[in-house]
């Protein structure tokens, strides 16, 4: 399919394009994954495994959620400079 032919079918918006697409290598932009290691104190995994039982998750996925909202939350407060939007990603 044409470039202009593609263009067209989504401003369109009649069809779905996402058929016309191939998606076997997009990658999402900042999201590639890098394992680190963490020591807690005991008490906080403790605290950290009762809260991720409690709402139904895993430690890690608690860990990950909340470290995202605070550095989000840092960003929106302290903007880096040339970070208009204040968006850590």
């Amino acid at each position: 399919m044409k470039a202009k032919d593609f263009d067209r079918k989504f401003h369109e918006g009649q069809e779905d394009v996402v058929g016309d697409l191939d998606l076997s290598s997009a990658r999402r932009v900042n999201q590639e994954q890098k394992r680190i290691n963490v020591d807690f104190p005991a008490w906080v995994v403790e605290l950290l495994d009762r809260e991720a039982a409690r709402i139904g998750v895993t430690r890690q996925s608690i860990i990950k959620v909340w470290l995202v909202e605070r550095l989000q939350e840092e960003a929106a407060r302290n903007p880096l400079k040339g970070d208009a939007a204040g968006d850590a990603h």
